[in-house]
């Protein structure tokens, strides 16, 4: 299966049916069943502490499955998350945008399974990773 949607319709697709979220997120990269997003991170973004708070790396996660599920199936804008594991394992560092790779581990007719590793910009080590589950819509 090929790329059906690169970056540039991912981001118009993102802009029409996300027009609260859309521009939290920039598509850095789209390649077969992989797909990379970048947050510019916002003192909005902080939780007390100074840190990213949970919620917005859940986002995060959670936008980079969709985009890559996306990526390969074309628009469906109904495909919902049916399940997540998270795990946090560092502080992001501070100041810097963060960077989530999500690598599709299973892609079927009904259902999608993505692994996703979350990097504060420029640190090696991940500071969260995510398993996510998509239910895909039928065509038509």
């Amino acid at each position: 299966m090929s790329v059906r949607m690169d970056a540039t319709a991912l981001a118009a697709f993102l802009e029409r049916e996300f027009p609260q979220v859309h521009s939290d997120f920039v598509i850095e990269r789209v390649a077969e069943r992989e797909v990379t997003v970048r947050l510019a991170v916002e003192t909005r973004h902080l939780r007390p502490g100074g840190t990213v708070s949970g919620p917005t790396m859940f986002s995060l996660a959670d936008v980079t499955v969709y985009l890559a599920v996306l990526a390969m199936i074309g628009p469906r804008a109904l495909a919902v998350t049916t399940n997540c594991s998270i795990d946090f394992m560092r502080k992001p560092a501070n100041g810097a945008d963060l960077l989530a790779t999500c690598r599709l581990l299973k892609l079927g007719r009904l259902l999608a399974v993505g692994d996703v590793l979350i990097h504060s910009e420029g640190v090696p080590d991940p500071v969260a990773r995510a398993t996510l589950t998509y239910a895909i819509p039928p065509e038509g």
